[in-house]
């Protein structure tokens, strides 16, 4: 379930618990708008969950001089784990 999915699940789920004075045999609104609210406020928390904790690319840029051939080579590592990555460098 995505974001968007929760919060109507919420919206609706209030609606139903606030808003709405219907009878209806064998049914409480209210109820059903309390429930609507609780799976919507567990996928909220889930989706979240599951976007926060994906692994990120960390990409290191390294440059060496080259000895004697007067320029200089590019290296770059990626990784997939939770280092975060290094900081920019200074531009002076």
């Amino acid at each position: 379930m995505g974001i968007g999915a929760s919060i109507f699940l919420l919206a609706l789920g209030a609606i139903l618990a606030f808003a709405v004075e219907a009878d209806v045999s064998g049914l409480d609104i209210s109820v059903i708008g309390w429930i609507l609210m609780a799976a919507g406020l567990a996928g909220l928390i889930i989706t979240l969950w599951f976007w926060n904790s994906r692994r990120r690319t960390v990409v290191t840029r390294t440059q060496q001089p080259v000895a004697g051939a007067g320029y200089s080579e590019y290296r770059e590592v990626r990784r997939n784990d939770d280092v975060p990555p290094p900081p920019p460098p200074a531009y002076s």
